[in-house]
């Protein structure tokens, strides 16, 4: 399995002289892959602490006990939603800690304000058949697959892209953090069984208007919402595996005009197989 990654600060967040308030962490574990992306709230004073707290939470409880292939639908899911209320309460224990350990000595009755280390998170495990993916807040999730009916360059199956893992809809709620009252009840998990898995690749929000196409692209009604882009998704994979995945190409994306629109951080982190 090619897992690769890369974060890149906004132009933005540059101009303000802003650092990076991203974060991605991977954990390979023989043929399963365990994937965690995370945006830290703008403007929050410690939001990019937040985001690595989030991520190393995620990767330690979700390598942890992961089912096998060959187990059923429920024990995924039951699997999967535990784990994300455990993430929850790890990143807010952590959170606490590191905010009572700066808290002023004169003051230390008073309560600390998790909002301060605020991130959003998308995490996956990657066993296939199997996909199991929880999040908190905006980050989004796609699934490549192989397209036995599509026959691609030199003869191997055409590869497709699926967002499972969308972001809110315009004029959604505010954006739920892992530190936000009631974070437990608005995360999401589900997931997904594909025979014909090739990759599965996780983004921030700020990647949206790279990555993602508006439905008339594909003359669909507004309705039928963003689509991931097949230019970016399976382009990228291609590149990653010709190379061995090396991450550079892919920094070399988050870092190009197209990119540049949004002005906020960009992340992407991948997990792609054989498809077989």
């Amino acid at each position: 399995m090619i897992v690769a990654g890369a974060a890149v600060q906004g132009t933005a967040h540059l101009a303000r002289g802003q650092g990076c308030q991203d974060a991605f962490k991977a954990v390979e574990l023989g043929g399963t892959a365990v994937l965690a992306v995370a945006d830290g709230a703008g403007g929050r004073e410690r939001s990019a602490l937040g985001a690595h707290l989030a991520v190393d939470a995620a990767c330690r409880i979700l390598a942890e006990d992961v089912p096998g292939a060959g187990d059923a639908p429920e024990v995924w899911t039951g699997w999967i939603a535990k784990a994300g209320a455990r993430i929850i309460g790890d990143y807010r224990r952590a959170v606490e800690g590191v905010l009572s350990a700066v808290a002023e000595p004169s003051s230390p009755s008073e309560p600390v304000d998790a909002g301060a280390l605020a991130a959003t998170l998308a995490a996956a495990v990657v066993r296939p058949p199997w996909v199991a993916f929880l999040s908190v807040g905006d980050c989004f999730g796609t699934v490549l697959t192989r397209d036995p009916d599509g026959p691609g360059p030199g003869r191997e199956e055409r590869e497709r892209c699926h967002l499972v893992l969308p972001p809110p809809a315009p004029g959604a709620p505010e954006t739920v953090f892992l530190s936000s009252p009631g974070a437990a009840l608005r995360l999401r998990s589900f997931v997904v069984w594909e025979p014909r898995l090739s990759g599965v690749v996780l983004a921030t929000d700020g990647c949206a208007a790279l990555t993602l196409d508006h439905p008339s692209v594909r003359e669909l009604p507004p309705e039928a919402g963003p689509l991931p882009s097949e230019r970016f998704f399976c382009g990228l994979a291609a590149t990653l595996r010709a190379n061995g995945g090396d991450a550079t190409p892919l920094r070399a994306l988050l870092s190009g005009p197209g990119a540049a629109r949004t002005g906020d951080d960009l992340t992407v982190l991948c997990a792609l197989t054989d498809g077989r």
